[in-house]
C-alpha cells in the first residue's frame, strides 16, 4: 500500500523572535503574489519546531513589499535658479522645485552639506514639487542649498546658490591731502563691510559753507583717491565719500576734518622794465581836398583828414587868405577829420581853398579848386 502524502506548508519568521510573522501559506498561493521572497530551507529541527500560530503575534515587524518603479526621479530646476539667486536683507525666499517619481521619492534639502535650521527655513514636500521658505531672509541663510531625491536605490540631485545682501557699511576714513588754485585731492580708505557682495563703486559729493548743499561730483568711482576741479575761488569746501553695491548707497558717509579754502592768487604787476612808446609826430594828411564845382545858392563842404600828435591847429585859407572867424565859413574838426561848410555861395566864393595843419612838431597843408556857376 503506497504511504499517504499531506500538503506541505511554509511559515514566514521573523529574524529577531524567530516566530512566525505571519499566517501559513500553500506554494500555489505565494506564486500568485508576485512578489520574489527567498525561502530558506528547514532543517529537520526547524521541522520540530512550535507550530504556527493562526495570528500574528504583537509587537512583530510585517515585512514591507517595494513596488515597482514607474518613473526615474528627477528634478526640473527653474532656469531664474540655474545662476546665484540673489535677495536683500528681509526678503522672503519663496523656491518651488518640481519633480518627478513614482512612487514619490523622498526628498531632502541640506544647506552647505548640513542639514537645515528648522527655526528659519521651512520645507513642504508635496507628490510632483518641494517647496523651500524663508519667511525673512539674513545674510546667514546665503550658501549652497541642495535638493535631493531617492527613489529605491535611484537618487536625482539639484544645487542652488543663494546669496542674501544688503547695503555697504561706510568708507573707514577720508583725508584731504592737499589744496593748490581751485583743486582739492581728497582719499579715503575701503568699508569693513561691503554688504556681502562686490562694491559697485564710490560717489563724491562737495559742500561749500556758504550753502551747506551737497552736490556729487562724481558716481561709481572704483579707486580710493581723486582730485575734485573747477572749485570757486573764495569758497570753503568739506566733502564725503559713499560705498555702493546692488543695494544703493552706505547709509552714512564720512567727512573730512579739514575745509578746503580755496584762495585768490595774489597779482604781481611789473611796470619797470618796459620802454615807453613816443606816438608823438608832425601833421599829415591822409586825405586830401578834392576839387568840386557847385551851384550858386546851393551850401558846400570840402573834407580831409589829417594824422597828427600832439593835436594840430587847422587854419583854413581862400586864396591864401584866413578866412576863420567869418560867418559864411563854419569850420569843424573831430578825430583828425576836417570839414569847411561854404554857406549859399555866389559867384565870387570860387577859388583855391587850403587846409593848414600845425603843431610843435612841424605843419602841412593840402589844397583844392571850388568853382560856382549859375543854375540851369
Amino acid at each position: 500500500m503506497e504511504p499517504k502524502v499531506s500538503p506541505v506548508k511554509i511559515s514566514l519568521w521573523s529574524p529577531a523572535s524567530r516566530q512566525p510573522s505571519m499566517e501559513a501559506a500553500t506554494a500555489p498561493e505565494v506564486a500568485s503574489s508576485g512578489s520574489t521572497l527567498k525561502v530558506k530551507e528547514t532543517s529537520p529541527a526547524d521541522a520540530e519546531g512550535p507550530p504556527a500560530s493562526p495570528r500574528q503575534e504583537a509587537g512583530s515587524p510585517i515585512p514591507q513589499l517595494l513596488s515597482p518603479i514607474e518613473e526615474h526621479p528627477k528634478i526640473w530646476l527653474p532656469r531664474a535658479l540655474r545662476q546665484t539667486y540673489i535677495r536683500k536683507v528681509g526678503d522672503t525666499v519663496n523656491l518651488l522645485i518640481p519633480f518627478q517619481g513614482k512612487p514619490k521619492p523622498q526628498a531632502t534639502w541640506t544647506h552647505d552639506g548640513c542639514a537645515l535650521d528648522a527655526s528659519r527655513v521651512s520645507v513642504c514636500n508635496g507628490e510632483r514639487d518641494s517647496i523651500l521658505f524663508i519667511r525673512e531672509a539674513q545674510r546667514a541663510d546665503s550658501g549652497r542649498y541642495q535638493l535631493s531625491l531617492r527613489l529605491g536605490e535611484l537618487e536625482a540631485t539639484a544645487t542652488i546658490d543663494i546669496l542674501v545682501i544688503e547695503r555697504p557699511g561706510p568708507p573707514q576714513s577720508i583725508k584731504l591731502v592737499d589744496v593748490w588754485g581751485s583743486n582739492a585731492t581728497l582719499e579715503w580708505t575701503p568699508p569693513q563691510d561691503t554688504g556681502n557682495t562686490a562694491l559697485l563703486g564710490y560717489t563724491v559729493q562737495k559742500a561749500d559753507t556758504k550753502s551747506g548743499l551737497w552736490f556729487t561730483v562724481l558716481e561709481r568711482y572704483h579707486r580710493t583717491s581723486f582730485t575734485v576741479s573747477n572749485l570757486i575761488v573764495g569758497n570753503s569746501y568739506a566733502f564725503r565719500v559713499f560705498a555702493e553695491n546692488q543695494c544703493g548707497l552706505s547709509e552714512t558717509a564720512p567727512i573730512t576734518a579739514d575745509l578746503a579754502h580755496i584762495q585768490k592768487a595774489a597779482t604781481l604787476c611789473k611796470t619797470g622794465g618796459f620802454a615807453q612808446r613816443d606816438f608823438s609826430e608832425a601833421p599829415k594828411f591822409t586825405q586830401p581836398l578834392a576839387d568840386c564845382t557847385t551851384v550858386m545858392g546851393y551850401d558846400t563842404q570840402l573834407f580831409c583828414c589829417v594824422r597828427a600828435s600832439p593835436k594840430p591847429k587847422i587854419i583854413w585859407l581862400k586864396n591864401k587868405m584866413d578866412i576863420q572867424g567869418n560867418p559864411k565859413y563854419r569850420a569843424l574838426t573831430h578825430l583828425g577829420i576836417c570839414s569847411l561848410e561854404i554857406r549859399k555861395p555866389g559867384p565870387f566864393d570860387g577859388g583855391i581853398y587850403t587846409c593848414k595843419a600845425v603843431n610843435p612838431l612841424g605843419e602841412a597843408s593840402v589844397d583844392c579848386r571850388v568853382d560856382v556857376r549859375a543854375p540851369h
